[in-house]
C-alpha cells in the first residue's frame, strides 16, 4: 500500500519553496495552484501576497520563477497576466506518478493518519409504515458517506434511527390482540424481496384496518391509550407483540436496503424505543442541572434566538406536560450514548433539512448538558425530490411515490435501454443478463442522480434523463467503463498495459492523465467537505475525457508498440479509477454495455 501525492501537490510544494526562498518574510504561504485552461496549473498566490507585502506581483512572480530549482516535475513556467504563473507538468513525470498509483490497489489513495470514530446516522424509516421517495436522500447519500469514510480509513459506526416507539403502537398492539391473526408469518421465508414485499403488505393491512378502528369506535380508542401505557411499562405481551411488527417492518426495510444495494443491515438498527430507559434519567439530569426548566407543567430548554412567529420562545420540549416523551428527548439520549458510550469524536446526522432548527436546539442543549463536546457533531441536511413539475414528488393522487415502485420502474426502463444497447452492438444477450444488468444500471442511475447534485439543492427525479446514455448521468459513466473493458477483450494477448515516461503524450492524453491524476485528491476533498456531489462530478469529468482520447489516440492501432502499451496503461487506470469511485458512490459497474 503505497500514497502517491497527486502531482499537483508536489507542483505545489515546489513552488511554495521557491517562494520562501524568493522571499523568506513569506513564510510558507499557499501559492494557490489551480487547473488552468492556459496551461496545467496556474499558481494565483503571488497576487495576495504581493498586496499582502505591499509589492509587484509580477515581479514577485519572476522572483519564485528565477528561485525555482531544475526538477523532473516542470516542464515549463512562465509569468502572466498580472502575477500569476502559468505551469506546465512534463510528460514523463504524469506517467511515472501514474505508474506509481497503478501499483498500488487503492490508486496511491493514503489511509488517514489520524482516523475518526465517527457515527454517521441515516435513512431513519418509520415502523410499520412504507418507505417513500422522502427516504431516498437520506439513504443514498448516508451510504456514499459511509463507504468514502471507511475507505479513507475511518472507524465507522452506521446508525439507522428508526421511528419504533410512540403512541401509535398502542393502536396497532391493540388490535392485534383483538384481531390476533391479522399479521402472521406467510411469506417470511422468501426471498428478501418477495418476502419484503408480502411482510409490507401485512403491515399495510395491518394499520389500515387498526385506523379505521381507532377513528370510529371510541371504546377502541381509550383501550389503544391504555396499551401505550402497558408498552411504556414494560408488559411482556404488549412488548412482544410490538417485537413481532418492528421484525415485520425490518423485513420490508431489509428489501428495500437489497434492492438499492446500500449496506444497512439489522445490526445497524437502533430505534427510538433504545433509549427508552434512559429518558426519565435524562430527564431529571437536565432539570436538576438548570440546563431544562418546566414551562406549563412541560420540561423545556429555551434559546435566545429562537423565536415564534409571534415573537414568543420556541422551547425544545424535553417531557410533555402528561410526561410522555418525544423524538427531542431520544435524540438526546442517542447524542449522550454516542458520545459517552460508543466515544464517537465525528457525528453525522444525515436527515432532511426541514428538520435543521431541531438539530441545532439539540445539539445546544447537548453542549449545554456537557454530552456533547464542541465541533463533534453535525446536521448533514439535503433538499427535496421534485417532480418534472418542480414542485415536491408526488403520485396523481398527492400522496408520497413508494420507493420500491420508484425503484422498480427504474430498472424496467433500464432493461430497455441495455436491450437497445445490446442489439446494436450484436451482444446477444439472454433475458437473464439484460435484468441483471438492468438491475445494476437502473437503480445506479437513480443512486447518481441523487449523488451528482449538491446535497443541499432539491432536484428533479426524471427516470428518461438519468437511464440516458447522453449528459451527466450514471448510465454514462457506467458505460464508459464498459467501453474502456471492450478495448480489453479486442486487445486480447497482443498487447499489455504498461507505462512508458519517455513516450511523448498527445493533448488528449495528457488531459486524460491529468484527470486521472487528481483522484486521490477528490476523494480527500470529499473526505473533508462531506460532499459525495464532488466525487461524481470528477467521475463525469474521466468519462467525458476518456471520450476525445478513445476517438483521437488510436490504442490498438497506435504507431509504435510504446504508445499501444501505453495508452493501454491509461485506459486500464481509467477503468480502475471509475470503477473504484462507483463504487465508493455505492454503484456497481457492468463489464458490458
Amino acid at each position: 500500500m503505497a500514497s502517491v501525492p497527486s502531482l499537483a501537490a508536489t507542483v505545489s510544494q515546489r513552488v511554495s519553496d521557491a517562494l520562501s526562498a524568493a522571499l523568506p518574510e513569506a513564510g510558507s504561504a499557499d501559492p494557490l495552484l489551480r487547473r488552468s485552461d492556459r496551461a496545467d496549473f496556474q499558481a494565483n498566490g503571488m497576487l495576495a501576497l504581493a498586496k499582502r507585502l505591499k509589492g509587484n506581483p509580477r515581479e514577485l512572480a519572476a522572483k519564485v520563477t528565477d528561485a525555482l530549482p531544475e526538477n523532473d516535475e516542470i516542464a515549463d513556467i512562465e509569468v502572466s497576466g498580472p502575477g500569476f504563473l502559468n505551469i506546465t507538468v512534463a510528460d514523463g513525470a504524469l506517467v511515472r506518478n501514474l505508474a506509481a498509483r497503478a501499483e498500488d490497489e487503492r490508486l496511491g489513495v493514503p489511509v488517514t493518519d489520524s482516523p475518526r470514530r465517527m457515527v454517521i446516522e441515516y435513512s431513519q424509516p418509520n415502523v410499520a409504515k412504507e418507505m417513500h421517495v422522502g427516504h431516498l436522500r437520506g439513504t443514498v447519500i448516508g451510504d456514499a458517506l459511509v463507504r468514502i469514510m471507511e475507505h479513507r480509513g475511518d472507524e465507522v459506526i452506521r446508525r439507522n434511527h428508526i421511528g419504533d416507539w410512540g403512541t401509535q403502537f398502542g393502536m396497532l398492539i391493540q388490535y392485534l390482540i383483538e384481531h390476533p391473526h391479522e399479521l402472521d408469518e406467510s411469506g417470511a421465508e422468501q426471498g428478501t424481496e418477495s418476502g419484503g414485499n408480502a411482510a409490507m403488505s401485512r403491515l399495510n393491512r395491518l394499520y389500515k384496518a387498526s385506523r379505521e378502528k381507532f377513528d370510529a369506535d371510541a371504546e377502541f380508542k381509550e383501550r389503544s391509550r391504555r396499551r401505550v401505557v402497558e408498552l411504556q411499562a414494560g408488559d411482556a405481551e404488549t412488548v412482544a407483540l410490538w417485537q413481532k411488527i418492528v421484525d415485520e417492518s425490518k423485513r420490508y426495510f431489509n428489501a428495500v436496503y437489497h434492492k438499492l444495494d446500500v449496506l444497512l443491515t439489522d445490526d445497524d438498527v437502533v430505534g427510538e424505543s433504545a433509549y427508552n430507559d434512559d429518558l426519565p434519567v435524562l430527564a431529571r439530569e437536565l432539570e436538576e442541572s438548570g440546563v431544562a426548566v418546566r414551562s406549563d407543567g412541560a420540561l423545556c430548554v429555551f434559546f435566545d434566538d429562537v423565536k415564534g412567529p409571534d415573537g414568543n420562545p420556541t422551547p425544545l420540549i424535553v417531557q410533555k406536560a402528561d410526561g410522555g416523551f418525544g423524538y427531542a428527548a431520544t435524540d438526546l439520549a442517542a447524542v449522550r450514548n454516542r458520545v459517552g458510550v460508543l466515544k464517537a469524536d465525528t457525528m453525522l446526522y444525515v436527515v432532511d433539512g426541514r428538520q435543521a432548527l431541531h438539530f441545532k436546539m439539540v445539539f445546544e442543549t447537548a453542549r449545554r448538558a456537557g454530552w456533547l463536546p464542541e465541533g463533534v457533531a453535525q446536521h448533514l441536511e439535503y433538499g427535496t425530490v421534485l417532480g418534472t413539475d418542480g414542485k415536491p414528488f408526488k403520485t396523481r393522487s398527492g400522496e408520497s411515490v413508494r420507493l420500491m415502485d420508484l425503484l422498480g420502474e427504474a430498472v424496467e426502463r433500464a432493461a430497455g435501454v441495455v436491450r437497445e444497447k445490446a442489439e446494436q452492438g450484436g451482444l446477444g444477450l439472454s433475458e437473464e443478463e439484460v435484468q441483471d444488468r438492468a438491475q445494476q444500471v437502473g437503480i445506479g442511475a437513480v443512486k447518481y442522480a441523487d449523488l451528482s447534485t449538491s446535497r443541499s439543492r432539491d432536484y428533479v427525479f426524471d427516470l428518461d434523463r438519468m437511464v440516458s446514455l447522453n449528459g451527466d448521468t450514471g448510465v454514462y459513466v457506467q458505460y464508459a467503463y464498459a467501453r474502456v473493458r471492450s478495448i480489453f477483450r479486442k486487445a486480447a494477448d497482443t498487447a499489455k498495459p504498461v507505462a512508458h515516461p519517455e513516450v511523448e503524450l498527445a493533448a488528449q492524453e495528457r488531459a486524460l492523465a491529468l484527470q486521472l491524476d487528481a483522484f486521490g485528491d477528490t476523494l480527500a476533498t470529499v473526505a473533508e467537505t462531506n460532499e459525495p456531489h464532488k466525487l461524481a462530478a470528477y467521475l463525469y469529468e474521466l468519462a467525458t475525457l476518456f471520450g476525445p482520447f478513445y476517438e483521437h489516440c488510436p490504442v490498438l492501432h497506435a504507431d509504435t508498440d510504446e504508445q499501444r502499451e501505453n495508452r493501454l496503461f491509461l485506459c486500464d487506470l481509467t477503468a480502475r479509477t471509475l470503477r473504484q469511485g462507483l463504487a465508493l458512490l455505492g454503484i456497481r459497474t457492468p463489464e458490458r454495455l
